[in-house]
């Protein structure tokens, strides 16, 4: 992170690097949608400004939550891809937009076949999870997938306060 956090709490650096009111939904519209260019992410049902995309773009790659890349088809265009980083919070993007579509009543359902994923629990989840590596990262596909793992199997060993 750019500046210094206002503590390491967990939760308090999660909202510092995702918590602004663009940075999640940009990370939706490559996660749901598979949105990859500027110009597909400019043209978002919330009208992002463009100096404002072009600024989370950039924190999102310095924070190795996406890649850039140049677009091999246009010179002047680059191509976007989800690290594990930012693949790992398709679970909880998720539960807030279940969340969301039972407590806000003026939500509306987008996608239906990503809202039959959402509705296919964790194991659904793993498997809309593999076919992202496979687009963003080239993983190779996963012969079963299981349920996310959770952040006790994911930590590095450092040592975090709550």
């Amino acid at each position: 992170m750019a500046a210094a956090p206002r503590s390491n709490c967990a939760i308090n650096l999660s909202v510092e690097l995702f918590g602004d009111r663009w940075t999640l939904l940009i990370l939706r519209d490559m996660l749901f949608f598979g949105r990859r260019h500027f110009g597909q992410l400019i043209d978002s049902a919330e009208h992002i400004a463009s100096n404002v995309l072009a600024n989370r773009l950039k924190m999102l790659v310095a924070e190795g939550m996406l890649t850039r890349r140049d677009d091999p088809t246009h010179k002047q265009k680059a191509i976007y891809s989800l690290t594990e980083k930012s693949i790992s919070l398709f679970p909880i993007l998720v539960q807030i937009s279940l969340w969301g579509h039972e407590n806000l009543p003026e939500s509306i359902q987008q996608g239906d076949e990503i809202w039959a994923v959402m509705a296919g629990g964790p194991k659904a989840w793993a498997r809309f999870m593999d076919r992202l590596r496979e687009t963003h990262l080239g993983a190779a596909p996963s012969q079963e997938a299981s349920a996310p793992a959770g952040p006790a199997a994911r930590r590095s060993g450092k040592r975090r306060s709550a």
